[in-house]
């Protein structure tokens, strides 16, 4: 015991000394788990000497640890066998975080505070291991670092118990409140910057609504202003920043990776440097693991100092109930793209609370029955049907009208009923997309076919190069129809989707037609009964085309309550289509029997043969695709 504290003692003045010693067992507790972390990275280092070893020199720098010597000793720790280490200066290193854990039980008996004398037993109950040569086992790391209760008591966990009633010891000295963060011990040049902290915290702490959190302490602990918040209810989630001069650092912990790096993201506009992410094993944390990550920021002038407090102390609220908000939004996208959204909520000051308050997922989820109806398959994600970017489109504007819903004091039903209409509106937009695709493939199409009549009429004039011009032209055609399908699978909905299963059907279409056009190119004799019979086939081939491009352009307009005229023109294109199926049909035969009685040989007639079997087999594929989207729309829009 300091001799201060001994006199003060003896008088029973020892509340005089509380807030002193309060901050020394923080900045006691700031230098033990450093040295925690310095043990368990040397063993880590030894056990795995070629992976890159830090010197967790920032650690050391944030808890206020001077020595410098210390940044060796990871680098230099090595494995001696049978589960031996030799781990430079680790006798002063035990030494230390007795010494360190004996200063955080000061305040705490000096209190009188009711865990006080159970702390104290448990920390005589502990012996400073006898190290020799700096040698150390891997059981005397674990017995003084381990986080697992099972495994019976540590130094580690008594100091996270201390340091849970330090914090509560804190708040209850508080001697005044700066925008309602409990502050002591500090100076009058700190009020400015606490106040910007919480100017920050108290312009988005209404965004967590009836959320508890976000309450903040402040002291002073030598040269360091120190600001602690309470996101998080375990003692891994914490954030603890200390302000020296204009340089800002901030410690924080979390047991979910994700998060702690959103958190890092939330810092473009500034320059801040983070040190190296480390795990941490705990058998009382989520996964038995937390994460803990330091980031330092120097301003240039006091004005901008406070700037950045301000914005620290703002993205605290984007912390609150973070991964059960990711987890809801991974339902429907991806996780990249779930993580996006919430950057872009707080990017914007919107967060995600609200959203969750109103429904969360369930909103969604409703808006997809509204929406798609009967088409709604058990296991359909939102990213499948309207595509990912459309997705998070969507679910941003889920974000932006809970929340305007919520601070408006708009019922929850109103909310739900725009959340509806947005995604009915943007399933609407979407299908008109990948209808205007559907059209620009049937378009092209459409030139195969004329570019089989234009081949057969210079067949028939015996204008053979032509032939193969066409030819060439069909190719480049049926190219462009090929890229529209392939663009059509990457930009639009998944590949069995109707619009792409159309699509598909219709490509083989565009194949038939250009075949068609090679095969004619194979007859080079003089023209006859056979190439004339050809073009009759040929004819309802290409009007069928034409009247497929009138049905996806009526389609669009096809739904519940459309005038009639407008299914109209829907149903005859449809219809036009089958009758000239049946018309190719006859034109077939009509072929056959030519060629039945052509009197060249068969290597002359080859290709009108083959060409007659593409063009038959385009007009099934035309009227099968007209039958296709007939279905959709009788069977999945008007009766959606």
């Amino acid at each position: 015991m300091p001799e201060k504290t001994r006199i003060l003692d003896s008088l029973n003045e020892q509340a005089l000394l509380l807030p002193s010693l309060v901050n020394r067992a923080l900045a006691a507790n700031d230098r033990v788990k450093y040295r925690f972390t310095l043990l368990q990275a040397a063993q880590a280092h030894a056990e795995r000497p070629d992976a890159v070893a830090s010197s967790l020199r920032a650690e050391r720098l944030a808890a206020g640890v001077q020595d410098g010597n210390l940044d060796r000793v990871v680098g230099d720790s090595e494995r001696l066998g049978n589960g031996r280490y030799r781990v430079p200066e680790s006798a002063r290193i035990m030494h230390d975080a007795f010494s360190d854990a004996a200063e955080m039980l000061e305040p705490l008996r000096v209190a009188e505070s009711g865990d006080s004398a159970a702390f104290a037993q448990r920390l005589q109950a502990f012996a400073i291991p006898d190290i020799a040569g700096d040698e150390l086992t891997a059981e005397q790391i674990h017995a003084i670092t381990t986080g697992d209760r099972a495994a019976g008591d540590s130094l580690h966990l008594l100091v996270m118990d201390m340091h849970r009633a330090l914090n509560a010891l804190q708040a209850s000295l508080a001697s005044e409140t700066i925008s309602g963060c409990r502050a002591y011990g500090i100076r009058d040049t700190d009020r400015a910057l606490i106040a910007a902290f919480m100017e920050g915290i108290n312009r988005t702490a209404p965004l967590k609504f009836d959320h508890p959190g976000l309450s903040a302490t402040a002291t002073r602990v030598g040269d360091k202003l120190v600001l602690q918040n309470d996101i998080g209810t375990t003692d891994a989630h914490v954030l603890v920043i200390h302000v020296t001069g204009r340089t800002v650092t901030v410690t924080y912990t979390d047991v979910h990776l994700p998060r702690l790096l959103f958190f890092q993201s939330l810092f473009d506009g500034y320059a801040v440097k983070w040190e190296d992410t480390r795990s941490r094993k705990d058998a009382g944390m989520e996964n038995g693991v937390y994460h803990l990550c330091v980031g330092s920021h120097t301003a240039r002038n006091n004005a901008q100092l406070r700037d950045y407090l301000g914005h620290l102390g703002s993205r605290l609220v984007f912390l609150i109930d973070w991964n059960r908000a990711r987890k809801r939004l991974r339902l429907f996208v991806p996780r990249k793209a779930a993580i996006d959204v919430l950057k872009w909520a707080a990017d914007g000051n919107i967060g995600h609370m609200a959203w969750l308050k109103a429904g969360g997922e369930q909103l969604v989820f409703d808006a997809m029955s509204f929406a798609y109806g009967s088409q709604l398959r058990p296991g359909d994600r939102l990213d499948d049907l309207l595509t990912e970017s459309r997705a998070e489109q969507f679910l941003r504007f889920n974000l932006k009208q809970a929340l305007e819903g919520l601070t408006q004091g708009r019922p929850a039903s109103l909310v739900a009923d725009e959340v509806r209409t947005e995604l009915a509106s943007q399933v609407r937009s979407t299908e008109d997309a990948m209808l205007d695709t559907a059209l620009e493939h049937a378009g092209l199409i459409v030139e195969l076919a004329d570019t089989v009549r234009a081949a057969l009429e210079a067949a028939q004039a015996g204008w053979q190069h032509e032939v193969a011009a066409m030819a060439e032209r069909a190719k480049d055609w049926e190219t462009a129809a090929d890229r529209e399908l392939n663009s059509a699978r990457s930009t639009l909905l998944e590949v069995d989707n109707f619009i792409m299963q159309l699509m598909s059907e219709a490509d083989d279409i565009a194949d038939d037609l250009e075949e068609a056009v090679f095969h004619i190119t194979l007859s080079r004799t003089a023209p006859g009964a056979s190439i004339s019979a050809l073009g009759r086939l040929v004819d309802p081939v290409a009007n069928a085309s034409r009247e497929l491009v009138k049905a996806l352009a009526a389609s669009r307009h096809a739904r519940r309550g459309v005038p009639r005229e407008d299914m109209d023109d829907f149903l005859q294109a449809v219809h036009a289509i089958r009758t000239m199926e049946h018309v190719s049909d006859l034109a077939e035969r009509e072929v056959k029997r030519t060629l039945a009685s052509d009197p060249r040989p068969f290597s002359e007639v080859f290709g009108i043969v083959e060409a007659a079997r593409n063009l038959e087999e385009a007009a099934d594929g035309l009227m099968h695709v007209a039958l296709l989207l007939r279905d959709h729309v009788m069977g999945k829009v008007i009766h959606a």
